[in-house]
């Protein structure tokens, strides 16, 4: 049975930061490619971040602005998404999800909320 537990959500300041963590079971972790992606309230969900199975190449969303960092420990299973300078416009749901071919998995999701 696959799983994707995320953590490290919650609630911060304007200006704050926050480390998010995605723990995977089930899966051979390191053929994955890991994402993180959000949902703010009454948006689509969009694409925050990507990085390769075996840690390779990286892509952000236009709005990370150098604010995000997405890395992953093959080791420990765990893709991990630290945000920096956060906004209110940050505020969403985020989902961690691991994607092989046509298979793709999402955790359940957690919450971020930036505000003072």
């Amino acid at each position: 049975q696959v799983q994707l537990v995320e953590s490290g959500g919650g609630l911060v300041q304007p200006g704050g930061s926050l480390r998010l963590s995605c723990a995977a079971s089930g899966i051979t972790f390191s053929w994955y490619d890991m994402s993180w992606y959000r949902r703010a309230p009454g948006k689509e969900r969009e694409l925050v971040a990507r990085i390769i199975s075996y840690g390779g190449s990286t892509n952000y969303a236009e709005f990370t602005m150098g604010r995000f960092t997405i890395s992953r420990d093959n080791g420990k299973n765990t893709v991990y998404l630290q945000m920096n300078s956060l906004k209110p416009e940050d505020t969403a749901v985020y989902y961690c999800n691991a994607n092989l071919k046509s298979a793709s998995y999402w955790g359940q999701g957690i919450q971020v909320t930036v505000s003072s």
